[in-house]
């Protein structure tokens, strides 16, 4: 539903030399009105124009762009890269061309939702990588010019940094001149940095600022690493922290503890205790045997997030889990990689239990669920009647299995959405799981459309033709590994050759 107000603003962006000429003319709080209609329309040099003269002290993207009285459309999922460009290119402008008229001082270019299918006019998306090279090499660009403005703008961004961007971001958040733009990290995601880079990085971003920190995939960290990257600043408005492969595994020239106690865990337990807003922790595949209680009880604030996929727990990581604080707060929770119903079935039962009143979201990936699971998962299950999301990739089910447990998720009033696994029937005979991603995309594709509409006659049946049912095989759209593949790909390819080179060196010594 469209405003009158926002009829006219559509026509007036219609005509962008028109908009120019008329700007002057138009009341400052209609700005924001014009912002949203350009965008809507794709009409970039409008949008350049607006960020160029914006009247405002503030212009927050997010807010900009959401539901409005005016506009009920939601905007945030159009990572539109033409009208990005020009928000950053206009706050350029604003700098370069600004008096004492200008008003700006907060720039907030958060909020964008990175998607698979872009809605935008162009159909061409400028990712968070993307948005962060732009930004820095904006503000570099600044740094070398005189600007007329008496103050810096202080530029909210969700930064994504690689050893591709790693120089210019550098750069950027390096100290500012008078006038120009100055990035505050509200996030900050990294990737392919060796871990001196990465300190080096969050040393400029402030970690006093910060509220999400991601380190991902080819960041190459031990305890050793994590505990220094904690202690650099305290990171006391944190909420959510996530961690790569192996993280937590010990420096490679330490010796362990006569005790069989760990001092570099308890310090990074400490570390994570005294950041009094976390609530979301990702340690996925590192290996953490015996050793979740050390690190989540000193927490002061209960966990709403946890992702503890592939992490190797055993009877005591899961019976501490079931009973402690962080179980009736669980909101999202990652399982994935253990076999939960053949080695901790009460306990399993029992953490779900304690969950269900909160739990939106259940990942149980490779948990070796068999058909004879069933009974006992959907028992489970049944408990958590605000469950909105189910993935159960990877378990080799047959169809029939499946079709007792799509059965009993017709029970939970609020599933949306599920994604479940190629049934075993339609795979050869014998094949082993987990599979590798050669011999999962090897299935009788005939049987596996059979399967599935009757699984969505089953939904049908019991009327819940409301939850989404889906089999990505290589797991959900990540739009970030997505704009980054290529640079991923050569660093992998250099981590190869280095490990080569590394292997010819000691074949030679022994020689």
């Amino acid at each position: 539903m469209q405003s009158l107000r926002f009829i006219s603003a559509e026509a007036l962006v219609s005509h962008p030399l028109g908009a120019q000429q008329s700007l002057d003319a138009v009341a400052h709080n209609l700005y924001p009105l014009l912002f949203k209609a350009s965008y809507l329309l794709e009409q970039s040099a409008v949008i350049r124009l607006l960020l160029e003269r914006w009247p405002l002290e503030e212009f927050r993207l997010g807010p900009l762009l959401g539901p409005s009285a005016d506009h009920a459309g939601d905007l945030r999922d159009r990572a539109c890269r033409a009208c990005l460009e020009a928000c950053v290119r206009g706050l350029a402008d604003h700098v370069l061309q600004g008096g004492g008229r200008r008003r700006l001082r907060v720039a907030d270019l958060t909020g964008i939702r990175d998607v698979q299918v872009q809605r935008c006019p162009c159909g061409r998306a400028l990712g968070r990588w993307g948005r962060t090279e732009l930004l820095a090499r904006t503000c570099c660009e600044l740094q070398k010019q005189p600007c007329a403005t008496r103050r810096p703008i202080e530029v909210l961004a969700d930064v994504f940094v690689t050893a591709g961007n790693f120089e210019v971001v550098a750069r950027a958040l390096g100290p500012s001149g008078p006038g120009s733009l100055r990035v505050r990290c509200l996030s900050l995601r990294a990737d392919s940095l060796d871990p001196g880079q990465l300190l080096h990085v969050l040393r400029l971003a402030g970690p006093r600022e910060l509220r999400r920190l991601e380190v991902v995939h080819n960041v190459r960290l031990h305890a050793g690493h994590v505990q220094q990257l904690l202690a650099q600043g305290g990171f006391p408005r944190l909420v959510s922290l996530t961690l790569p492969a192996k993280a937590f595994d010990a420096p490679p020239a330490s010796t362990p503890a006569s005790d069989g106690e760990e001092p570099l865990l308890a310090s990074i337990a400490w570390a994570l205790s005294r950041m009094t807003q976390l609530t979301e922790l990702h340690m996925a595949f590192s290996t953490l045997t015996g050793k979740l209680q050390t690190l989540l009880g000193p927490l002061r604030t209960p966990l709403r997030v946890l992702d503890v996929g592939n992490c190797a727990l055993n009877h005591e990581d899961m019976t501490f889990l079931a009973n402690c604080i962080h179980a009736a707060h669980l909101e999202v929770l990652d399982l994935s990689g253990h076999c939960l119903v053949d080695l901790f079935p009460a306990t399993f039962h029992r953490l779900l239990g304690q969950a269900a009143p909160t739990l939106r979201a259940l990942t149980l990936e490779e948990c070796g669920l068999e058909d004879r699971h069933v009974g006992a998962l959907s028992l489970a299950l049944g408990t958590c009647r605000r469950l909105r999301e189910l993935r159960f990739l990877g378990n080799p089910l047959s169809g029939r299995a499946l079709r007792r447990l799509f059965a009993a998720l017709c029970e939970l009033p609020r599933l949306r959405c599920v994604e479940f696994p190629v049934p075993r029937d339609c795979y050869p005979e014998g094949s082993a799981y987990p599979q590798d991603e050669l011999a999962m995309s090897k299935f009788d594709q005939q049987k596996y459309d059979a399967i599935a509409a009757d699984l969505r006659a089953v939904l049908l049946r019991a009327g819940r033709d409301d939850i989404q049912v889906s089999t990505p095989l290589f797991g959900s759209f990540d739009p970030d590994i997505q704009e980054t593949s290529n640079e991923l790909g050569a660093f992998l390819l250099q981590a190869f050759k280095t490990a080569l080179e590394n292997f010819s060196r000691v074949l030679k010594q022994m020689e």
